[in-house]
């Protein structure tokens, strides 16, 4: 079974954080950390594990705790700053830069608006280590036609950048 870390962090935004748990596959075993400032509380779920942020013991802040990813959605621009500079000051910081030790995969969706030359700073230096910056960006297709639909759209872009495999939107296919 694939495992996931998903962190959510920051306070607007979070509710894609949940939809993007919400539409993981059964076959994913999942580990979620909430910042404090997420303010979100999640109920059990069947391959869900939900850690406090302050749970710097838990497993997922170890280089031994075997998974295949890690993705914070919502990334607040703080989580993105403290990443950036190795700041590990709770679990869900932690888990990342463990995740950038190991060379795993981190995929990170910074939702502000505008970026100032400081976050644009951070998401360049965390992008030449191989961490994915993928804020979430909206589709404007014919068959997006509503908030919903283009929730689906930037959950099944993550899940394209993380390889899970999905029909959360409609792809282009060429004419043969």
């Amino acid at each position: 079974m694939k495992k996931l870390i998903i962190a959510i962090s920051g306070g607007s935004g979070v509710n894609l954080g949940i939809k993007f748990v919400e539409n993981l596959p059964k076959n994913i075993k999942s580990y979620v950390v909430v910042s404090d400032n997420a303010k979100i509380v999640f109920k059990e779920e069947e391959n869900i594990t939900v850690y406090r942020n302050d749970d710097i013991s838990a497993a997922i802040a170890s280089g031994s705790f075997k998974c295949e990813a890690m993705a914070i959605i919502p990334t607040s621009m703080n989580t993105l700053a403290k990443i950036s500079c190795g700041i590990a000051d709770n679990l869900l910081t932690r888990a990342a830069s463990v995740i950038i030790k190991e060379k795993k995969t981190l995929l990170l969706a910074p939702r502000e608006l505008p970026y100032s030359s400081i976050s644009l700073e951070n998401m360049l230096k965390l992008s030449n280590l191989g961490v994915i910056i993928a804020p979430p960006v909206l589709g404007y297709y014919a068959d997006i036609k509503s908030l919903e639909d283009m929730e689906r759209f930037m959950i099944g872009k993550w899940f394209d950048l993380l390889k899970i495999e999905h029909n959360l939107y409609k792809r282009w296919k060429i004419d043969e």
